[in-house]
């Protein structure tokens, strides 16, 4: 147990496709969180800012480019980046920051412009990275590794494309109801049928896009929470950080290949499942105690792989936890209430923030038509390239 830390704001800046510097998206959500909070910008002791690779050097240097952007006044700066993990890394920065004593007040920000179609590494010949590797021997793009994962659930558990279908159906009701969401409009099982294949089985709306978008959150220790009289706030109880260990048996981007489990002897528990596993035992919960769940939806298949890796079911029961309606709004353990990737798309250094700010919300009981009823604890889950996995609790 490492102490708790309070969530005094969160903000966010619309996902979209906006055309604008991803600063200004940024500054967007700094200063909803700030409001939310009840606090100037000259309060924040420290910014720690979650790096984009794509907008050039002041991405960055995303710490000191949101702390210019909102006004030089003499705070600690910060860049974090960990791949799809950088949100939920630039947050664990920040507590650690707080339980040490090195600041009491710390504001956390995410912002990104994507560029249209899936991900791609930079250009240029780097025959070093893994990433530009898939890319360039295998032309596998983001999609075609989601496809396998597909693929291996079809053949391993059972699970079809309709099962995939149900996963889309599920999200784009509750980001219908988000006014954060990019997509908000609802869909059916036949329309997603009906829409394009991009990799098999997958068809272009079991796939998230890429988006412009933002998340930020003010944080503080439970004490200065308790001086600015909140006395219930929402509480970061958990950050995981866990990589995988030696020998891997499930591939996992951007590695084109998996190491040689006969001679490396029985491996231990796979990656994944790691994740939470961690967050878990650092809160000193469990799933059984989850009233939600944020997850990493960078496919439909992909979300019934996290149902699992949480523990909310068994090993191959993700589907038919789906099928029940579990996951639903309404249901026994909702699932991506916010409407998830498949509502928002990929800004990749905002997103595990944005799924805090809508545990906060959740759990403030602020989340509106799709408030998930007497909701205390929730959990988020991501991973990234390069083997980042992060998780966070958060209570109330």
């Amino acid at each position: 147990m490492t102490g708790d830390v309070a969530v005094l704001g969160a903000g966010m800046h619309p996902w979209g496709k906006w055309g604008r510097d991803f600063t200004e998206y940024g500054t967007a959500a700094a200063r909803a969180a700030l409001a939310d909070a009840g606090l100037e910008w000259s309060a924040i002791e420290s910014v720690v800012g979650a790096n984009t690779v794509r907008c050039g050097y002041p991405g960055q240097v995303a710490g000191a480019t949101f702390a210019r952007a909102l006004g030089w006044q003499g705070a600690k700066v910060t860049s974090v980046y960990a791949a799809c993990a950088t949100g939920a890394r630039a947050i664990d920065t920040a507590r650690a920051q707080i339980l040490s004593g090195m600041a009491d007040t710390v504001l956390v920000v995410g912002a990104d412009a994507a560029p249209k179609g899936f991900f791609a590494p930079a250009g240029g010949e780097r025959p070093e990275d893994p990433d530009w590797l898939r890319f360039r021997v295998l032309g596998a793009t983001n999609p075609a590794y989601f496809a396998l994962w597909a693929r291996r659930r079809m053949a391993v558990h059972g699970d079809t494309p309709e099962d995939f279908a149900r996963v889309k159906v599920k999200n784009a009701a509750a980001g219908a109801l988000n006014r954060h969401a990019r997509y908000r409009s609802r869909v059916t099982a036949e329309e997603v049928a009906a829409s394009a294949v991009v990799a098999d089985p997958l068809r272009l709306l079991d796939i998230c896009a890429t988006s412009d978008g933002a998340a930020a959150l003010v944080l503080c220790g439970m004490d200065v929470a308790r001086r600015r009289g909140v006395r219930r706030p929402v509480r970061i109880r958990a950050v995981s950080s866990v990589s995988p260990r030696h020998p891997r048996t499930v591939l996992d981007l951007p590695d084109i290949a998996t190491d040689a489990a006969p001679t490396a002897g029985p491996g231990p528990d796979p990656f994944r499942p790691s994740i939470a596993r961690a967050a878990y035992e650092e809160a000193g919960l469990g799933p059984e105690d989850l009233s939600l769940a944020e997850v990493y939806d960078l496919s439909t298949a992909l979300e019934l792989e996290w149902y699992e890796d949480l523990g909310l079911c068994g090993p191959g029961e993700g589907a038919k936890l789906l099928r029940e309606g579990a996951t639903a709004l309404g249901g026994r353990i909702p699932v991506n209430p916010s409407g998830g990737l498949a509502s928002f798309g990929e800004a990749v250094p905002a997103q595990a923030i944005a799924q805090v700010c809508e545990l906060t919300w959740q759990l403030r009981g602020m989340a509106g038509d799709r408030q998930v009823a007497g909701a205390h604890t929730g959990i988020t889950a991501n991973q990234g390239l390069f083997g980042h996995g992060s998780s966070v609790i958060a209570v109330r």
